[in-house]
């Protein structure tokens, strides 16, 4: 099932015309993820009895500021007053958590669930609800994704939302240590309250 009655989310709101916009001013293949993640999230909320059309609108728009410049980003956290130390990383953290901000000024998306699910789609939360979930395992596991351990998460992902969480944070965080990158603190935290809960 696909649902794009978006409107009933965020008044007004023009699926086609935000598409073309994305599509416009996105690199292919950032453009074409960010539509087999909102594909993904559907899927993802129609099995497990999550809301459906908020979740194919946060995966459609997660990475919405994904390509956008350090300068807009390090001005958006300064406008909005967000935590400073975001300052200390970069793109990989703040196209979620300052990209929700950027989505809000532009698109005028001012639900919270859909604003939470992409500031939560890079680190995680203990705080996640079913839609964060299902954005945050789609986003990770959507039909081109390709990578070691690609088949893993997606059976852990058909197990159940907490299973794919606690495996994609696992798999992420031994990912960066072994590139040697900084990890977001809140990482660590998602990490240690959902690999309980997720019966890897």
């Amino acid at each position: 099932m696909t649902s794009f009655d978006y409107d009933k989310i965020v008044p007004g709101f023009d699926r086609e015309a935000v598409v073309n916009q994305m599509k416009a001013n996105m690199s292919d293949f950032r453009f074409t993820h960010c539509l087999r993640v909102e594909k993904q999230a559907q899927e993802l909320a129609e099995k497990f009895g999550a809301d459906v059309s908020r979740a194919g609108l946060a995966g459609l728009l997660h990475d919405f500021a994904k390509e956008r410049s350090d300068e807009q980003f390090i001005a958006t956290i300064k406008k909005h007053n967000l935590d400073p130390d975001l300052l200390n990383y970069g793109n990989a953290i703040w196209h979620g958590i300052v990209g929700a901000e950027i989505i809000r000024d532009e698109l005028g998306v001012y639900d919270e669930v859909v604003l939470n699910a992409i500031r939560r789609h890079t680190v995680g939360s203990t705080a996640m609800t079913d839609v964060d979930k299902c954005v945050f395992i789609a986003d990770f596991i959507e039909p081109q994704r390709d990578f070691p351990g690609i088949d893993e998460a997606r059976k852990y992902a058909a197990k159940s939302l907490n299973a794919g969480v606690a495996f994609e944070l696992k798999h992420s965080i031994a990912h960066l240590i072994d590139k040697n990158r900084k990890i977001y603190p809140e990482t660590f935290i998602s990490y240690n309250y959902w690999i309980d809960k997720g019966e890897l």
